[in-house]
């Protein structure tokens, strides 16, 4: 299992030192969480933090919950490795895909829990990554929706019998016993905020998600 620890949760004086934690703790993502206030209704926005943490070697999986995905993706490109943009937010997904791929990153495509997983098969050959949000986007710290498992081992068995190279990522509300759930369904991220970031055992809960 890889695990990417959602940095919205992060204590953002120690920026650099936070990312260097959990990577040392064995995470292989790191998750950048980007809100707009209208898409969602919080506003978040890492690119003052992002300069300081770009020469670690760590996969910068950014999650941009926002309507202007080609203006946000331009801007936090040269800090990201993928750029995962709401399929609810497009008026053109596929050149929107197009265009986060011309700038250089992998290309992810998430679903709030109110749309279907079936609207994600037209785009699964273009993509690197599909994201079930297992909350509502837009803040932390919510509980786990069951109806998220459904559309991960749907989305799982369709990628497979596709032949096709898409991970499939889950976020919210992810702990020791909802990541053991989503992972018996065929996840294979699992993003974790409040779970790791706060506590004093990042090793311990790390390693426990990524045996999953």
């Amino acid at each position: 299992m890889i695990v990417a620890p959602s940095v919205l949760s992060a204590d953002k004086s120690r920026f650099r030192d936070e990312v260097l934690k959990v990577k040392d703790a064995g995470a292989e993502f790191i998750h950048l969480d980007v809100m707009d206030g209208k898409f969602v209704p919080n506003v978040t926005s890492l690119i003052e933090y992002l300069p300081s943490i770009q020469d670690i070697d760590i996969f910068k999986d950014a999650h941009i919950m926002v309507m202007d995905i080609r203006g946000y993706a331009k801007a936090y490109a040269p800090y990201s490795s993928l750029i995962t943009f709401h399929l609810e937010a497009s008026e053109d997904v596929k050149g929107d895909i197009d265009f986060i791929r011309s700038l250089g990153c992998k290309v992810g495509l998430s679903i709030k829990p109110a749309t279907p997983p079936e609207a994600l098969i037209p785009y699964l050959p273009y993509l690197d990554l599909v994201l079930v949000m297992s909350v509502e986007p837009g803040k932390g710290g919510q509980a786990y929706l069951d109806e998220a498992n459904g559309k991960i081992a749907y989305l799982k068995k369709a990628i497979k019998e596709r032949g096709y190279n898409c991970l499939v990522e889950v976020d919210g509300g992810i702990n020791g016993e909802t990541g053991k759930i989503a992972a018996s369904y065929g996840a294979d991220v699992l993003v974790a905020g409040s779970y790791i970031y706060g506590h004093a055992d990042y090793r311990e809960r790390i390693e426990a998600l990524r045996r999953l």
